[in-house]
Parts: structure tokens; sequence; C-alpha cells
């Protein structure tokens, strides 16, 4: 988690940004659901559960964006491993392009919205 001291991130908000953020992550190579947890983590995007996380990453394998691997731990079970397919890295292309059109018009209705008013 990042060091400075912040209110956690409404969960709508987490929920919203997770997907993009799981395949953001994958962009470095194969990774498995704990090291993804912590690189979202410590990128300051909150606390991320194992159980919100995996049905997420299950999804992705079924739509093809991300392919499974298992490999022997070194001191433990065997790991999970996920990398993302061509297909992967279109809808991340897609999905980044999308997040980046929704908040820059999020962030240009907040700065003008004391200027509106409200209609009755």
């Amino acid at each position: 988690m990042s060091s400075s001291i912040e209110e956690p991130w409404p969960g709508d908000w987490n929920r919203a940004s997770l997907g993009l953020c799981a395949l953001e992550a994958l962009t470095g190579g194969p990774s498995y659901g704990y090291a993804i947890i912590t690189a979202l983590e410590d990128a300051g995007l909150g606390t991320i559960k194992g159980g919100t996380l995996y049905p997420l990453l299950t999804r992705f394998e079924t739509a093809g964006w991300v392919e499974v691997e298992w490999r022997a731990g070194e001191s433990g079970p065997g790991r999970k491993y996920f990398s993302l397919t061509a297909a992967g890295r279109t809808e991340l292309d897609r999905q980044r392009k999308q997040w980046h059109t929704f908040t820059t018009r999020t962030t240009a209705f907040l700065a003008t919205a004391p200027d509106r008013g409200v209609l009755q």
C-alpha cells in the first residue's frame, strides 16, 4: 500500500477499475493472483481480496484474454500463473481508451458543476 494515509476508495470505484488494472498488471509478463493483488495494493489502489480477483481472472480466461499455466512452487504448493493473450492485449487497449474518455468527461463535468446549478 502507498505510504501516505488515505481513506479507502469507495468499493464501487475499486470494482469498476479492477478489471482494467488487473489486465494492466499482466503487461509485464505472467503473474499469479497474490502478486497481482500486491502490485495493485502497492500502487495505492486499495485492498483487493482474493475472493474478488480470482473470479475475475477466471472470467478473463473464459473470454480468452488470459492463458493459465500451473507452475511448481519453490517451497510450497504450485501456483496458477496468468498471462495476457493477444485478445487480452486488444481488450486492455480498448478498456484503456474507454477509461480515459470516461475519466476525462467526469473530471470536466466536476470542474464545471458549480456553474450549472440545479434545475427545479
